[in-house]
């Protein structure tokens, strides 16, 4: 990654674009790759197959234990880095890249393609809610109270693009004991597409290898 980068590296982890971080930014083409490919497609499926499954076999000889993988993850900037939301580690995350405001509130900016799709050409509403979640999360870590979701209401108020800038933006609205209330939105071209609302309860969960 290069040139101006409009996120906040302590929320969204920079990519190093060597390591791990260039190996996953491959497997995002791979998986997009193969949406679009489809069974239709004059590739030999197989025979890519094959190759995709001698990857796996080699990363999986070559990988720590579980438990010692999770223990790392938890370590430094690990919970940004393998998350599926923000996380440059996690094939899977867009990634959406997060920053915080003056005002305490947390936006973001993705684009989401084919392996986020529901309806044809449109976002997954899972996907919305897994956007928004994370989000949501990262806004009270930067308000100062954080807890773990209880309720998470949304309202999807027009189906959600694919293939254009989306913005997630999020905000802590009240702290009553350990219940957090926060808000947010996606919008597309400045129109709201979902609206979340959600309940927080602070509670201390211990980490992978931490003392008890």
């Amino acid at each position: 990654m290069s040139g101006h980068i409009d996120f906040d590296p302590e929320l969204t982890p920079v990519p190093r674009n060597d390591g791990v971080d260039h190996a996953v930014t491959a497997a995002r083409r791979v998986i997009a790759a193969l949406l679009h490919a489809g069974n239709n497609s004059a590739a030999e499926m197989d025979e890519v197959a094959d190759r995709l499954n001698d990857v796996a076999d080699y990363l999986e000889k070559h990988a720590p234990t579980v438990a010692e993988r999770m223990v790392d993850m938890w370590a430094g900037q690990g919970i940004n880095r393998h998350n599926p939301v923000t996380g440059p580690e996690n094939a899977i995350a867009p990634p959406l890249l997060l920053r915080s405001a003056a005002d305490g509130s947390v936006t973001g900016v993705t684009t989401l393609g084919l392996p986020y799709q529901g309806p044809p050409g449109y976002v997954h509403g899972g996907v919305s809610a897994l956007l928004l979640d994370h989000s949501l999360g990262v806004a009270n870590h930067v308000a100062g109270t954080s807890g773990m979701t209880a309720q998470l209401t949304l309202r999807y108020r027009r189906p959600t693009p694919l293939f254009v800038p989306l913005t997630v933006t999020c905000r802590q609205i009240s702290v009553d004991g350990r219940k957090i209330r926060t808000t947010g939105t996606i919008s597309a071209g400045g129109e709201e597409c979902v609206v979340a609302e959600a309940l927080f309860i602070a509670v201390n969960v211990p980490r992978p290898g931490a003392a008890q």
